[in-house]
């Protein structure tokens, strides 16, 4: 035992210390409910809020409150996304094409070049 310091515990800690131990981490979940009833009857504290997705639909539940404990909830609708579709020059060249047909199929004969031919002043009937 050291007499020297006589805060120096027997297991090596000093005193008000104790072995550090790794705590878990909290769990996280989606809160879900049914409908504007089951929102309105979640439970929250004073000055917070929380996102509840609605099972019984495509929306969540905004619900917050203020310092005094005064709910409010609100909806917002929700929908899955959709990635947007890749263009290639294909697809491009092809709505060109389409263009030229639509306008009398007029473009410029020289180059066959159409951007060159929209630049050309329109031809009057």
């Amino acid at each position: 035992m050291n007499y020297q310091n006589p805060f120096i515990q027997p297991y090596g800690g000093s005193f008000g210390q104790f072995p550090q131990q790794m705590m878990p981490a909290p769990q996280q979940q989606v809160v879900r409910v049914n409908g504007e009833n089951g929102a309105r009857a979640y439970a929250i504290g004073a000055n917070s809020s929380a996102l509840l997705l609605d099972e019984s639909g495509t929306m969540v539940w905004l619900v917050t409150s203020d310092g005094a404990g005064y709910k409010t909830v609100a909806p917002y609708d929700i929908s899955p996304h959709k990635a947007e579709e890749q263009k290639s020059w294909t697809d491009l060249e092809s709505r060109v094409k389409k263009l030229e047909e639509l306008m009398g199929g007029k473009h410029d004969a020289d180059t066959g070049n159409p951007a060159a031919a929209a630049k050309r002043p329109a031809e009057s009937d």
